[in-house]
Protein backbone atom coordinates (compact mmCIF):
# COMPACT_ATOMS: atom_id res chain seq x y z
CA UNK A 1 0.00 0.00 0.00
CA UNK A 2 2.37 2.81 -1.40
CA UNK A 3 -0.74 5.53 -1.92
CA UNK A 4 -0.58 8.25 0.91
CA UNK A 5 -4.76 8.07 0.74
CA UNK A 6 -4.43 4.62 1.04
CA UNK A 7 -2.49 4.67 4.23
CA UNK A 8 -4.14 7.46 5.84
CA UNK A 9 -7.17 5.13 5.41
CA UNK A 10 -5.83 1.88 6.89
CA UNK A 11 -4.64 4.20 9.43
CA UNK A 12 -8.23 5.62 10.46
CA UNK A 13 -9.46 2.01 10.27
CA UNK A 14 -7.18 0.78 12.73
CA UNK A 15 -7.51 3.80 15.22
CA UNK A 16 -11.35 2.44 14.83
CA UNK A 17 -10.57 -0.90 15.67
CA UNK A 18 -8.69 0.46 18.67
CA UNK A 19 -11.37 2.62 19.99
CA UNK A 20 -14.20 -0.32 19.63
CA UNK A 21 -11.97 -2.42 21.93
CA UNK A 22 -10.98 0.16 24.51
CA UNK A 23 -14.69 0.93 24.89
CA UNK A 24 -15.32 -2.62 24.89
CA UNK A 25 -13.16 -3.29 27.61
CA UNK A 26 -14.18 -0.37 29.55
CA UNK A 27 -18.22 -1.86 29.39
CA UNK A 28 -16.46 -5.38 30.39
CA UNK A 29 -15.01 -4.04 33.50
CA UNK A 30 -18.30 -2.14 34.38
CA UNK A 31 -19.90 -5.26 34.13
CA UNK A 32 -17.34 -7.30 36.11
CA UNK A 33 -17.51 -4.92 38.89
CA UNK A 34 -21.51 -5.27 38.67
CA UNK A 35 -21.66 -8.89 38.07
CA UNK A 36 -18.52 -10.89 38.98
CA UNK A 37 -19.86 -14.01 37.49
CA UNK A 38 -20.23 -12.71 34.10
CA UNK A 39 -16.23 -12.37 34.55
CA UNK A 40 -15.75 -16.17 35.87
CA UNK A 41 -17.78 -17.62 32.70
CA UNK A 42 -16.14 -15.17 30.82
CA UNK A 43 -13.00 -16.99 31.83
CA UNK A 44 -14.21 -20.29 31.42
CA UNK A 45 -15.39 -19.41 28.44
CA UNK A 46 -11.62 -19.22 27.14
CA UNK A 47 -9.77 -21.86 29.12
CA UNK A 48 -12.38 -24.18 27.35
CA UNK A 49 -11.39 -22.86 24.13
CA UNK A 50 -7.67 -22.83 24.66
CA UNK A 51 -8.20 -26.55 26.19
CA UNK A 52 -9.65 -27.68 23.18
CA UNK A 53 -6.89 -26.16 20.61
CA UNK A 54 -4.16 -27.84 23.29
CA UNK A 55 -6.09 -31.13 22.90
CA UNK A 56 -6.37 -31.08 18.81
CA UNK A 57 -2.79 -30.36 18.80
CA UNK A 58 -1.61 -32.95 21.07
CA UNK A 59 -4.05 -35.49 20.05
CA UNK A 60 -5.63 -35.02 16.21
CA UNK A 61 -7.24 -38.82 15.97
CA UNK A 62 -9.86 -37.35 18.86
CA UNK A 63 -10.70 -34.08 17.16
CA UNK A 64 -13.53 -33.75 16.42
CA UNK A 65 -14.98 -35.23 19.51
CA UNK A 66 -12.93 -32.67 21.47
CA UNK A 67 -14.52 -29.79 19.40
CA UNK A 68 -18.20 -30.78 19.82
CA UNK A 69 -17.41 -31.43 23.61
CA UNK A 70 -15.76 -28.07 23.59
CA UNK A 71 -18.50 -26.34 21.68
CA UNK A 72 -21.02 -27.86 24.05
CA UNK A 73 -19.59 -26.42 26.90
CA UNK A 74 -19.22 -23.19 25.56
CA UNK A 75 -22.16 -23.02 24.06
CA UNK A 76 -23.82 -23.67 27.94
CA UNK A 77 -21.69 -21.20 29.84
CA UNK A 78 -22.97 -18.41 26.91
CA UNK A 79 -26.38 -19.33 28.02
CA UNK A 80 -25.56 -18.74 31.71
CA UNK A 81 -23.91 -15.86 30.93
CA UNK A 82 -27.09 -14.65 29.10
CA UNK A 83 -29.46 -15.33 31.62
CA UNK A 84 -26.58 -13.81 34.47
CA UNK A 85 -26.87 -10.24 32.29
CA UNK A 86 -30.45 -10.63 32.14
CA UNK A 87 -30.74 -10.75 35.38
CA UNK A 88 -28.54 -7.69 36.26
CA UNK A 89 -30.58 -5.74 33.75
CA UNK A 90 -27.80 -5.43 30.89
CA UNK A 91 -28.54 -6.57 27.47
CA UNK A 92 -26.97 -9.18 25.80
CA UNK A 93 -25.43 -6.51 23.00
CA UNK A 94 -23.85 -4.49 25.87
CA UNK A 95 -20.49 -6.78 25.34
CA UNK A 96 -20.32 -7.06 22.13
CA UNK A 97 -17.50 -4.53 20.35
CA UNK A 98 -19.71 -1.21 18.65
CA UNK A 99 -18.01 -0.96 15.49
CA UNK A 100 -18.31 2.14 13.02
CA UNK A 101 -19.22 -0.14 10.30
CA UNK A 102 -20.83 -3.53 11.28
CA UNK A 103 -21.09 -4.69 7.89
CA UNK A 104 -17.24 -4.80 7.86
CA UNK A 105 -16.05 -4.57 11.59
CA UNK A 106 -13.88 -1.66 10.97
CA UNK A 107 -11.48 -3.66 8.42
CA UNK A 108 -12.66 -1.78 5.60
CA UNK A 109 -13.03 -5.43 3.71
CA UNK A 110 -16.04 -7.76 3.55
CA UNK A 111 -15.29 -11.61 2.56
CA UNK A 112 -11.72 -10.71 2.86
CA UNK A 113 -10.76 -8.61 -0.02
CA UNK A 114 -13.73 -6.81 -1.46
CA UNK A 115 -13.67 -3.22 -0.13
CA UNK A 116 -16.97 -2.49 1.99
CA UNK A 117 -18.56 0.61 0.77
CA UNK A 118 -17.67 2.75 3.96
CA UNK A 119 -13.66 2.09 2.88
CA UNK A 120 -15.08 3.22 -0.69
CA UNK A 121 -16.71 6.51 0.47
CA UNK A 122 -13.68 7.32 2.50
CA UNK A 123 -11.68 6.73 -0.63
CA UNK A 124 -14.07 9.30 -2.36
CA UNK A 125 -13.58 11.83 0.43
CA UNK A 126 -10.08 12.04 0.44
CA UNK A 127 -9.43 11.37 -3.21
CA UNK A 128 -11.85 13.87 -4.13
CA UNK A 129 -10.63 16.56 -1.68
CA UNK A 130 -14.34 16.29 0.07
CA UNK A 131 -13.15 16.40 3.85
CA UNK A 132 -15.52 19.27 4.41
CA UNK A 133 -18.84 17.12 3.14
CA UNK A 134 -19.33 15.67 6.77
CA UNK A 135 -19.52 18.80 8.21
CA UNK A 136 -21.66 20.47 5.25
CA UNK A 137 -24.57 17.18 5.88
CA UNK A 138 -24.59 18.10 9.25
CA UNK A 139 -25.31 21.32 8.25
CA UNK A 140 -27.49 20.37 5.20
CA UNK A 141 -29.52 18.09 6.04
CA UNK A 142 -33.81 17.02 6.25
CA UNK A 143 -33.77 17.83 10.03
CA UNK A 144 -32.70 21.21 9.00
CA UNK A 145 -34.84 21.79 6.08
CA UNK A 146 -36.74 24.65 6.79
CA UNK A 147 -39.75 24.80 4.36
CA UNK A 148 -40.79 28.13 6.14
CA UNK A 149 -37.97 29.89 4.34
CA UNK A 150 -39.97 29.74 1.19
CA UNK A 151 -42.89 32.60 0.70
CA UNK A 152 -46.19 31.55 0.81
CA UNK A 153 -47.27 34.58 -1.76
CA UNK A 154 -47.42 34.13 -5.49
CA UNK A 155 -44.03 34.56 -7.83
CA UNK A 156 -44.12 35.99 -11.15
CA UNK A 157 -47.83 34.57 -12.04
CA UNK A 158 -47.26 31.14 -11.46
CA UNK A 159 -49.89 28.81 -10.42
CA UNK A 160 -48.26 27.35 -7.34
CA UNK A 161 -46.63 29.58 -4.84
CA UNK A 162 -42.65 28.91 -3.76
CA UNK A 163 -43.52 27.16 -0.99
CA UNK A 164 -46.28 25.05 -2.62
CA UNK A 165 -43.83 24.25 -5.36
CA UNK A 166 -40.82 23.41 -2.96
CA UNK A 167 -43.28 20.86 -1.16
CA UNK A 168 -43.88 18.96 -4.62
CA UNK A 169 -40.52 18.93 -5.17
CA UNK A 170 -39.84 17.65 -1.58
CA UNK A 171 -42.42 14.85 -2.21
CA UNK A 172 -40.55 13.60 -5.50
CA UNK A 173 -37.10 13.63 -3.35
CA UNK A 174 -38.78 11.63 -0.51
CA UNK A 175 -39.80 9.17 -3.45
CA UNK A 176 -36.66 9.06 -5.01
CA UNK A 177 -34.74 8.31 -2.30
CA UNK A 178 -37.64 6.16 -0.79
CA UNK A 179 -37.56 4.31 -4.42
CA UNK A 180 -33.95 4.01 -4.37
CA UNK A 181 -33.28 0.27 -4.51
CA UNK A 182 -35.84 -0.06 -7.67
CA UNK A 183 -34.47 -0.31 -11.17
CA UNK A 184 -37.45 2.66 -12.10
CA UNK A 185 -34.70 4.79 -14.19
CA UNK A 186 -35.50 7.57 -12.26
CA UNK A 187 -33.27 10.28 -12.18
CA UNK A 188 -33.50 14.09 -10.95
CA UNK A 189 -32.73 17.26 -12.80
CA UNK A 190 -32.61 20.84 -10.48
CA UNK A 191 -33.03 23.83 -12.30
CA UNK A 192 -33.79 27.49 -11.37
CA UNK A 193 -31.51 30.79 -10.47
CA UNK A 194 -29.09 30.86 -7.51
CA UNK A 195 -30.19 31.24 -3.92
CA UNK A 196 -33.40 28.66 -4.14
CA UNK A 197 -31.86 26.03 -2.30
CA UNK A 198 -31.30 23.31 -5.17
CA UNK A 199 -27.71 22.40 -3.27
CA UNK A 200 -29.10 22.35 -0.31
CA UNK A 201 -31.49 19.40 -1.23
CA UNK A 202 -28.90 17.73 -3.00
CA UNK A 203 -27.19 17.52 0.27
CA UNK A 204 -30.06 16.50 1.60
CA UNK A 205 -30.87 13.56 -0.69
CA UNK A 206 -26.49 12.53 -0.22
CA UNK A 207 -27.10 12.14 3.34
CA UNK A 208 -29.88 10.29 3.10
CA UNK A 209 -28.60 7.68 1.00
CA UNK A 210 -25.24 7.99 2.70
CA UNK A 211 -26.98 7.10 6.13
CA UNK A 212 -28.24 3.87 4.09
CA UNK A 213 -24.92 2.92 3.22
CA UNK A 214 -24.94 4.16 -0.80
CA UNK A 215 -21.80 4.97 -2.41
CA UNK A 216 -22.41 8.88 -3.14
CA UNK A 217 -20.11 10.88 -5.50
CA UNK A 218 -21.92 14.69 -4.92
CA UNK A 219 -19.19 17.32 -6.96
CA UNK A 220 -19.43 20.30 -9.09
CA UNK A 221 -19.73 19.67 -12.93
CA UNK A 222 -15.97 21.95 -12.97
CA UNK A 223 -14.73 19.27 -10.49
CA UNK A 224 -15.75 16.41 -12.10
CA UNK A 225 -13.98 17.41 -15.52
CA UNK A 226 -11.52 18.48 -13.92
CA UNK A 227 -10.97 14.92 -12.57
CA UNK A 228 -11.44 13.67 -16.14
CA UNK A 229 -8.65 15.88 -17.40
CA UNK A 230 -6.13 14.44 -14.79
CA UNK A 231 -6.77 11.27 -15.61
CA UNK A 232 -6.49 12.21 -19.67
CA UNK A 233 -3.24 14.04 -19.30
CA UNK A 234 -1.81 11.39 -16.42
CA UNK A 235 -1.72 14.52 -13.43
CA UNK A 236 -1.67 13.31 -9.89
CA UNK A 237 -1.60 9.68 -8.84
CA UNK A 238 -2.48 7.44 -10.81
CA UNK A 239 -4.30 5.29 -8.61
CA UNK A 240 -7.08 7.55 -7.00
CA UNK A 241 -7.39 9.09 -10.48
CA UNK A 242 -8.79 5.97 -11.90
CA UNK A 243 -10.79 4.79 -8.90
CA UNK A 244 -11.82 8.36 -9.27
CA UNK A 245 -13.10 8.24 -12.79
CA UNK A 246 -14.41 4.59 -11.91
CA UNK A 247 -16.36 5.65 -9.39
CA UNK A 248 -18.15 8.44 -11.94
CA UNK A 249 -19.87 5.54 -13.59
CA UNK A 250 -20.23 3.16 -10.50
CA UNK A 251 -21.24 5.15 -7.82
CA UNK A 252 -24.71 4.55 -6.56
CA UNK A 253 -25.73 7.79 -6.81
CA UNK A 254 -24.13 10.64 -8.71
CA UNK A 255 -24.55 14.31 -7.89
CA UNK A 256 -23.63 16.95 -10.80
CA UNK A 257 -23.68 20.47 -9.49
CA UNK A 258 -23.64 23.52 -11.00
CA UNK A 259 -23.92 22.02 -14.54
CA UNK A 260 -23.13 25.02 -17.04
CA UNK A 261 -19.94 26.67 -14.64
CA UNK A 262 -17.65 24.57 -16.32
CA UNK A 263 -16.01 25.32 -20.01
CA UNK A 264 -18.08 24.19 -22.64
CA UNK A 265 -16.15 23.01 -25.29
CA UNK A 266 -16.00 19.37 -27.40
CA UNK A 267 -14.33 17.46 -24.97
CA UNK A 268 -16.48 18.54 -21.98
CA UNK A 269 -19.46 17.98 -23.73
CA UNK A 270 -18.03 14.16 -25.06
CA UNK A 271 -17.27 13.93 -21.61
CA UNK A 272 -20.72 15.14 -19.89
CA UNK A 273 -22.63 13.20 -22.29
CA UNK A 274 -20.54 9.81 -21.77
CA UNK A 275 -20.76 9.90 -18.01
CA UNK A 276 -24.86 10.47 -18.37
CA UNK A 277 -25.46 8.32 -20.82
CA UNK A 278 -23.28 5.27 -19.89
CA UNK A 279 -25.15 5.44 -16.06
CA UNK A 280 -27.97 5.88 -17.74
CA UNK A 281 -27.54 2.24 -19.30
CA UNK A 282 -26.38 0.71 -16.51
CA UNK A 283 -29.45 1.70 -13.98
CA UNK A 284 -27.21 4.17 -12.49
CA UNK A 285 -29.12 6.97 -10.69
CA UNK A 286 -28.03 10.74 -11.31
CA UNK A 287 -29.28 14.27 -10.18
CA UNK A 288 -28.11 17.15 -11.77
CA UNK A 289 -28.53 20.59 -10.55
CA UNK A 290 -28.04 23.80 -12.76
CA UNK A 291 -29.09 27.20 -13.06
CA UNK A 292 -29.38 27.25 -16.59
CA UNK A 293 -32.74 26.87 -18.13
CA UNK A 294 -33.69 23.72 -20.60
CA UNK A 295 -33.31 26.54 -23.41
CA UNK A 296 -29.53 27.53 -22.00
CA UNK A 297 -29.04 24.05 -21.55
CA UNK A 298 -29.80 23.05 -25.80
CA UNK A 299 -27.73 26.13 -26.46
CA UNK A 300 -24.78 25.33 -24.40
CA UNK A 301 -24.82 21.10 -24.98
CA UNK A 302 -25.30 19.26 -27.79
CA UNK A 303 -28.52 18.28 -29.19
CA UNK A 304 -27.47 14.08 -27.91
CA UNK A 305 -26.44 15.52 -24.03
CA UNK A 306 -30.12 17.83 -23.87
CA UNK A 307 -32.41 15.25 -25.10
CA UNK A 308 -30.64 12.55 -23.04
CA UNK A 309 -31.36 14.77 -20.22
CA UNK A 310 -34.86 15.99 -20.48
CA UNK A 311 -36.08 12.51 -22.11
CA UNK A 312 -34.58 10.35 -18.90
CA UNK A 313 -34.53 12.91 -15.92
CA UNK A 314 -37.80 14.41 -14.13
CA UNK A 315 -37.30 18.29 -14.71
CA UNK A 316 -38.21 19.74 -11.26
CA UNK A 317 -37.95 23.74 -11.52
CA UNK A 318 -37.34 25.84 -8.42
CA UNK A 319 -38.39 29.56 -8.44
CA UNK A 320 -39.18 32.28 -6.12
CA UNK A 321 -37.03 35.18 -4.40
CA UNK A 322 -33.33 34.56 -3.39
CA UNK A 323 -33.20 32.83 -0.21
CA UNK A 324 -29.92 34.09 0.19
CA UNK A 325 -31.04 37.61 0.13
CA UNK A 326 -34.36 36.74 2.40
Amino acid sequence: MNNPVLKEIQLIYEKRRDNAEKDLRMRQQEVYRKLPRVRELDDEIRSTGLKMAKKVLLKPDDSEKAAREAREKIEALKMEKAFVLTEGNISADYLEPRYTCNICKDTGYVDDSKRCNCMKQLLINRSYKMSNLENILHKENFQNFNIDLFSQETFDGEELTPRENMLDILSYAEGFIGNFEENNGENLLFYGTTGLGKTFLCSCIAKALLDKNKIVIYQTAFTILDILEKRRFGKGSREISDYEYDLLFQADLLIIDDLGTEISNTFTNAEIFNIVNTRLLAGKKTIISTNLTPNEISEIYTDRVFSRIFDKFIPLRFFGKDLRWE
